[in-house]
């Protein structure tokens, strides 16, 4: 952090900025049935020990192969995941749908002096990139990009987030949309709007014990100028 920060809005990407399509997630999948053959993988997120897009594959990989996979490994399936994803765009077979209003809070923020935005995401950051430049989102938050190469989970993605900003923790908000993106703003001490289209998923958030939800990015914008003090 070079001081040209006072305070800090981080978001996670599926759920408040992106809604994660059916395509998009094929483009996921794809790599495995062509070069291991594997079908029919869950696509239960949280039904994965890690909730990280290079764990996941970890644990898929060592799963078939009865090892370990090795870091090549890793990297030859995520490359072809990668041209998958753009292919899938770039021919309009998959679409990438912005939740509404995203783009306009994250113009909005940009446009106040000293506020840094950055993402914590257990996407790839490749695949992040990829689908946020089709929205105009990208150019936004690509200075504090946290994304699954931090390792670990989200927790542990935010932090390494949190550290590179260098900001006191009360001066830092983020917005997610699931349990452990919850867990991962208790860890890291800072504040935690819970963000989500459908009640359903905000009052899961609420249950838990997030006491801050949003349903709209009006209110998003709403509590992080409360929080952070914003005229």
């Amino acid at each position: 952090m070079d001081g040209k920060y006072h305070a800090a809005v981080i978001f996670d990407v599926d759920g408040p900025l992106l809604n994660l399509t059916p395509e998009e997630e094929d483009a996921y999948f794809v790599p495995f049935q062509e070069v291991h053959g594997l079908d029919e993988l869950s696509r239960d997120w949280d039904g994965y020990k890690i909730r990280n897009d290079i764990e996941i594959y970890r644990e898929i990989l060592s799963d078939h192969l009865g090892r370990p996979p090795s870091d090549d490994e890793i990297a030859k399936l995520s490359r072809r995941y990668f041209g998958v994803l753009r292919e899938a765009l770039d021919s309009g077979a998959a679409k990438v749908e912005e939740i509404p209003g995203a783009r306009q809070l994250l113009e909005r923020l940009r446009a106040y002096d000293g506020i840094a935005l950055g993402m914590a995401t257990a996407n790839f950051r490749e695949a992040a990139r990829i689908r946020l430049e089709c929205v105009g989102m990208w150019s936004h938050l690509q200075d504090y990009p946290g994304a699954a190469e931090c390792g670990g989970a989200k927790r542990d993605v935010l932090a390494s987030v949190v550290a590179a900003l260098g900001l006191a923790k009360e001066r830092v908000v983020f917005l997610g949309d699931n349990l452990n993106d919850f867990d991962a703003a208790q860890a890291c001490d800072v504040h935690f709007i819970g963000f989500h289209v459908t009640e359903q998923r905000r009052a899961r958030l609420a249950a838990a014990g997030a006491a801050t939800t949003a349903g709209d990015h009006e209110t998003s914008l709403s509590l992080i100028r409360g929080f952070l003090g914003l005229d």
